[in-house]
């Protein structure tokens, strides 16, 4: 027999990975399942983004390698991108490089940076890749609290009180997922200071910003942030395109050619078609936010109420794809809470668990199932 890996000792298969095998089974057996426990669109990207994808099949230059930096004009996309909407510039040339999907971005980052033994702040509770892929490397995740009285903020005291001589990166992700935590500018502020202070590359991870917000923040809005971050973005969320794996990494130009240097050795560009159709979604104006709001707002109004029928409190100041809400008084286990109603009700939803310690006592609703079919899970509850 082939050892594997002494590196995949320190990770697991991601939970999604293996729960949905259990969800997909109960639907084999003719139960009505409705799956509320993955944040995938179910929503359509723009007939634009969709015909501009069409026409660059005809392209002859298409089908061929694509340059592992993207498109010139997609480059130029994602800046004028984060001009209109952040107030951000950047030179699409050397603070721009586009990834396939933001996932792909946070491996990327931690091969270009972190050596065994470097340590890590890991958001607790937060995305679980950034643990896995910290493991990956070698190096040492160093969790910081994340609580619902300090409304999902880091807390600085207890930041500085830590040993960081070892820290190299420090994830962030606001709007936070799983709370859907806004942040602030303010909040942006102390942390580039904390990670200017500390000589720690801050990275924030901000997929959800366009979705139930009306104030879409960019880390790199603060003065001086280059200095020592990066953004991760994503079309996925805010486009409806997350099966198309369009993503992007800004900031600090030396980071980013550090960062390409990794990723220029790992893969290829991405499709040509797909670059286009980035291209276009990239210059949608607002009414395309709009329209998806407008469909959102309808959906969370609905799994706000799906919630409080099962006696859960929601963090109401969410924005997001999710709806983040407190297990039902006397009840302490996410992971015993949501399998009872998977299996008696038919509902799958997440676990806070599988976002951290922190995430205990909590659970997670994605707003990416039609008005009808919550409907139709309240409905079982009556």
């Amino acid at each position: 027999m082939i050892t594997t890996a002494k590196r995949l000792d320190t990770v697991e298969e991601y939970y999604f990975s293996s729960k949905l095998r259990e969800v997909r089974q109960l639907a084999s057996e003719g139960k009505p399942i409705i799956n509320m426990g993955i944040g995938s669109p179910d929503l359509q990207p723009s007939q634009e983004v969709i015909d501009a994808v069409v026409l660059a099949m005809q392209d002859e230059n298409a089908h061929g390698y694509q340059s592992y930096q993207g498109l010139p004009e997609l480059r130029k996309g994602m800046a004028d991108f984060y001009e209109n909407n952040y107030d951000v510039a950047l030179n699409p040339n050397t603070e721009i490089l586009p990834l396939m999907g933001s996932k792909e971005g946070i491996m990327h980052i931690s091969l270009a940076f972190l050596n065994e033994g470097d340590q890590v702040l890991i958001p607790n509770p937060g995305y679980p890749t950034y643990t896995s892929v910290t493991n990956l490397v070698g190096a040492v995740p160093v969790y910081y609290d994340l609580k619902e009285e300090n409304n999902w903020a880091p807390d600085f005291e207890a930041l500085e009180k830590l040993d960081l001589t070892k820290v190299k990166i420090m994830w962030i992700g606001y709007p936070h997922m799983p709370t859907g935590a806004r942040g602030s500018i303010a909040l942006f502020e102390k942390l580039v200071a904390f990670a200017k202070k500390h000589q720690i590359l801050l990275i924030n991870d901000n997929p959800y910003s366009f979705v139930l917000n009306d104030n879409p923040m960019s880390l790199l809005q603060v003065e001086g942030a280059k200095d020592v971050a990066l953004e991760l973005n994503s079309l996925s969320k805010t486009f409806n395109m997350a099966g198309w794996r369009v993503g992007m990494v800004l900031g600090n130009a030396e980071c980013i050619d550090a960062i390409l240097k990794v990723k220029s050795n790992m893969d290829s560009g991405m499709f040509f078609g797909i670059q286009k159709g980035a291209i276009a979604a990239l210059n949608s104006d607002k009414s395309w936010f709009d329209s998806m709001n407008e469909i959102y707002k309808k959906r969370r109004v609905l799994t706000e109420q799906l919630a409080e029928k099962l006696n859960c409190k929601v963090y109401k100041e969410g924005v997001g794809l999710f709806v983040w809400a407190k297990l039902p008084e006397g009840i302490t286990s996410s992971e015993k809470f949501i399998d009872q109603i998977l299996h008696e009700k038919h509902l799958f939803i997440a676990p806070g668990t599988i976002f951290g310690s922190n995430g205990e006592g909590y659970v997670r609703f994605a707003l990416c199932v039609k008005e009808e079919k919550v409907q139709e899970v309240i409905d079982r509850f009556n």
